[in-house]
């Protein structure tokens, strides 16, 4: 009727945050929320349970739609717009517009057993999670090479979105198992796969690279550490949550596992590499009850041999920025605290000729022996 405002229902959207078959909390677009199992909430997201002031709404709103986007790719990855471009996704700016892509895919990942589903959905965890169903080798085309292509399964999107970093690379199955291949040019390559073969020389929890070629080209190939029972967090996401719990998060770490981040520290520094920063190690986390083990296997190696033509290296991105050290200062005190533990010889020939490589490894080397 004219000069009668007509009342119209509002409809809000009820997500349930999953682990596993577990449901762990309830939220809608208003940001009310609803926790079952405080445990295992996922380390980066804070949330209030039953709360209605309008803060609180917000914030539980605004840390939801952050922990879905963190679940899809960033934009500075190698190839990033052909991606979002093959699959029809927009190429969003905002945390809402990116959690949006996520949600499409129930936010699932490689990296732990996470999803999240509307209430009225029916769907189970088995019938869609990525470590049992809709792996497809043919989104490795865009992937890696950038080519465009137009996909209609949804999962295919999760395969490759839920990987972060800047270096082109795509998911595989091969024989049963999950591989990540990587390209990012021949040295990042050859880099990866030297610096791989040269921490199998130490006693260290590590994840393998290999030579591997796609579409005649060489890329370095890992197997899949999570799993359905054992998931990774990172040090950024775990450094959320020791905020929340009024806990030092670097205490904990050393603590839980202290010989795998002196481990770390050390064969950074012998070789070279430059892009540890948090979020490329963390925690291995037991699905079972959703707590830490130890450190997750050191990986992320195709950035090897950067600052290496002096010794002291790069600045160590593992310590306080309160307390600044170099890769070689770090490494030297790691070695106090554990030793060396070198099983066997790092072989010249390993090097191909780059002799100024292994000069400078040698020297490194020689530097942790002696002091």
């Amino acid at each position: 009727m004219d000069g009668v405002k007509e009342d119209r229902p509002v409809y809000f959207t009820t997500y349930h945050l999953m682990h596993g078959d577990r449901t762990v909390a309830s939220i809608d677009t208003r940001g009310r929320c609803t926790i079952f199992a405080p445990d295992f909430l996922p380390y980066s997201l804070y949330l209030e349970d039953n709360m209605e002031d309008f803060d609180t709404l917000f914030n539980n709103l605004t840390n939801f739609y952050f922990w879905c986007a963190s679940r899809v790719l960033t934009l500075d990855r190698t190839y990033a717009k052909e991606i979002l471009n093959s699959i029809g996704a927009t190429q969003a700016s905002t945390d809402k517009e990116r959690a949006q892509i996520a949600l499409s895919y129930h936010c699932l990942s490689l990296m732990d057993i996470y999803w999240v589903k509307e209430r009225s959905e029916t769907i189970s965890f088995h019938e869609i999670n990525l470590f049992e169903n809709h792996l497809d080798n043919t989104f490795a085309s865009v992937s890696l090479r950038g080519k465009q292509m137009t996909i209609q399964n949804q999962h295919l999107i999760a395969d490759d979105l839920s990987t972060n970093g800047s270096f082109p690379k795509a998911w595989i199955r091969k024989g049963g198992d999950l591989y990540l291949l990587k390209d990012g040019g021949d040295y990042a390559v050859e880099n990866e796969i030297l610096a791989s073969r040269i921490c199998q020389c130490f006693r260290c929890n590590q994840v393998i690279y290999t030579q591997d070629s796609f579409e005649g080209l060489p890329v370095s190939s890992s197997k899949l550490m999570t799993s359905l029972e054992y998931s990774i967090v990172s040090k950024e996401a775990f450094d959320i949550f020791a905020i929340n719990q009024d806990m030092n998060a670097m205490e904990y770490i050393l603590d839980l596992d202290g010989y795998s981040y002196y481990m770390m520290n050390i064969l950074d520094y012998l070789v070279g590499n430059t892009d540890r920063h948090w979020g490329n190690w963390g925690l291995l986390i037991r699905n079972a009850d959703n707590q830490p083990v130890r450190l997750h296997d050191l990986m992320d190696f195709n950035k090897a041999f950067s600052a290496y033509d002096t010794v002291e290296g790069a600045n160590c991105l593992t310590v306080s920025p309160e307390h600044p050290q170099n890769q070689m200062q770090t490494a030297l005190e790691a070695v106090k605290h554990v030793g060396l533990n070198q099983t066997q010889e790092v072989k010249e020939e390993w090097f191909q000729g780059r002799t100024e490589l292994y000069d400078m490894f040698q020297t490194r080397l020689e530097i942790l022996k002696n002091n």
